[in-house]
């Protein structure tokens, strides 16, 4: 095995780590925001992501970024919330055909009591995957993050 084969080794590993700790942290997640929220792990990232925005609003393809899905899953899902009153579509201003997603009362109302147990479950799925020693200097990287400034 030569230098090459070594380094795409180390990043097929790196990768692999990465990929264990976020099913790790997905699925405690899940059950916890189902359980407590009736809300999924995208259900909750669409959610927090419209609250993040200036109006509490994104076009449909900025949420489809946000939620790292594709445009007829970001479609699907809108329906699914537009449906159970935790947002809405409006048509842009600016652009007829640009369609904005926004959050509903009760979506901000549902995301605030939701915000708890996710940072909850985030923190004590983080300190599980701590106690790995494949996965703890991949948490130890993701808190030095919490350290680096960003800019504005």
């Amino acid at each position: 095995m030569g230098i090459a084969d070594d380094a795409v080794e180390i990043r097929a590993r790196g990768w692999r780590t990465l990929a264990a700790l976020h099913g790790h942290i997905e699925a405690v997640l899940e059950r916890e925001l189902q359980g407590g929220h009736g809300l999924s792990v995208v259900e909750f990232t669409v959610l927090d992501a419209l609250s993040r925005q200036e109006g509490w609003h994104m076009r449909m393809s900025q949420l489809a970024r946000a939620a790292a899905l594709s445009s007829s899953a970001t479609t699907r899902l809108v329906n699914r919330l537009e449906d159970r009153g935790l947002l809405t579509r409006i048509i842009c201003a600016d652009d007829r055909r640009g369609i904005y997603t926004e959050l509903t009362p009760a979506g901000r109302e549902l995301l605030e009591t939701a915000r708890p147990t996710h940072h909850d479950v985030l923190e004590r799925a983080l300190g599980e995957a701590r106690e790995q020693p494949e996965l703890a200097p991949l948490v130890d990287a993701l808190h030095a993050l919490e350290a680096v400034p960003t800019h504005a």
